[in-house]
């Protein structure tokens, strides 16, 4: 058989370069999009920096799992110092990262975020289609930054983000990536059985929380909320899920001294990264999504597929997921006060918080299902390949 044939012969092929080994949300995203190419018949090799969390899950959706560490680019480098630990990172990649590309041949390069867009300077190089897969919608940094972080897009011929909140950011920061982005919902998929209502017994309601322990996440948002209540005489515990990015440890130190303070100790625990996360959610009395900037949030549409009323601020993708009144409650982002304000309203109408918690379950299995979006992943990889 010649060359020619077997190319012709093979699957399709794909390259799909991630900058980290946990699970968080932009993490679980790839392992659904995973599935959907390997379903569609494409063979899929993943890079990672390290074995980590995220190793089971992609080869559990029949991904190929490589290690090859990546320099990933963080707000923290847009410093002259760290500019130059950028480009001494870059170049000491570029080597095997060719050799990588090289042997696998992909019909397209899929780079999963925005902080590894070495790999889209090295598919262009090498005359291989990329696409980008933004998850980030970085609207409060100052515009030349914006523009740094995303100007290396334009060397992908297709970039897909996860909300029509992400899409104007992005467009706000490079203007010219505006033919070649499409908006693709993520896909969600439900707790692995049949959700029950949420069924308060005695003791405290239960506040759950679950994500990055950051600023942008509002953890301490929600804590400062908690004290509210409890000065109220609202009885609740809160509970804090995820684990810090390396050198926010500081954000960490502050949240456990405020929790221990007289009118927060005992109440409030941060139990660190916690997988799966529906048991938790499935004890939660009310789900807290109080984020600063959030392009899409998953956690708001797991919280309603686990059929529990969700609490969530009112920015950028959160918007397009929980409408206020409707499938949840909306507040503004960085207000303790009107955070603490919606979840007592919850807690003390159950029958509301109950129909507030069907109505979100039922639009979320509606739009942002996994079928639709593997298919819509599909579909933009597909088409880049042709």
């Amino acid at each position: 058989m010649d060359r020619c044939t077997s190319v012709a012969d093979r699957a399709r092929r794909a390259l799909v370069a991630h900058p980290s080994s946990d699970v968080y949300g932009s993490d679980l995203q790839l392992v659904e999009s995973i599935h959907g190419l390997v379903a569609a018949g494409w063979d899929v090799t993943v890079t990672l920096p390290a074995d980590g969390p995220l190793t089971g899950p992609l080869r559990g959706a029949g991904a190929e799992v490589v290690w090859l560490p990546v320099p990933v680019l963080r707000k923290a480098l847009l410093r002259p110092r760290g500019l130059l630990t950028l480009v001494g990172d870059t170049l000491r990649w570029v080597r095997p990262a060719s050799r990588l590309l090289r042997a696998q041949r992909p019909d397209v390069v899929y780079v999963n975020t925005v902080t590894v867009p070495t790999w889209l300077g090295l598919a262009a190089a090498l005359r291989v289609p990329a696409l980008v897969h933004v998850h980030e919608a970085e609207s409060d940094l100052p515009r030349w930054q914006r523009f740094v972080l995303n100007a290396p897009l334009l060397l992908a011929r297709r970039v897909v983000v996860n909300s029509h909140a992400a899409r104007d950011t992005l467009l706000d920061a490079v203007r010219g990536l505006a033919g070649r982005t499409r908006v693709v919902h993520n896909g969600i998929a439900g707790p692995p059985a049949e959700p029950r209502p949420a069924d308060r017994g005695d003791g405290p309601a239960t506040l759950v929380l679950v994500g990055r322990l950051a600023p942008r996440k509002g953890s301490d948002v929600a804590v400062e909320a908690a004290a509210l209540l409890r000065e109220r005489g609202v009885d609740v515990r809160l509970e804090l899920h995820g684990s810090v990015f390396p050198g926010y440890e500081w954000f960490e130190d502050e949240l456990r001294e405020r929790a221990s303070r007289p009118d927060l100790a005992g109440h409030v625990e941060l139990a660190g990264y916690t997988s799966p996360t529906w048991p938790v959610l499935a004890r939660a009395d009310v789900v807290l999504v109080p984020s600063r900037a959030e392009p899409f949030g998953n956690v708001a549409v797991e919280g309603q597929l686990a059929l529990r009323p969700v609490v969530a601020s009112a920015v950028q993708g959160l918007r397009e997921i929980v409408l206020d009144g409707e499938t949840g409650r909306s507040v503004p982002p960085d207000d303790p006060a009107a955070l603490a304000d919606a979840v007592q309203e919850l807690l003390a109408d159950r029958t509301a918080a109950a129909a507030l918690a069907a109505a979100g379950r039922d639009r979320a299995v509606a739009r942002f299902g996994v079928d639709r979006y593997r298919q819509a992943v599909v579909d933009q990889v597909t088409e880049l390949a042709r």
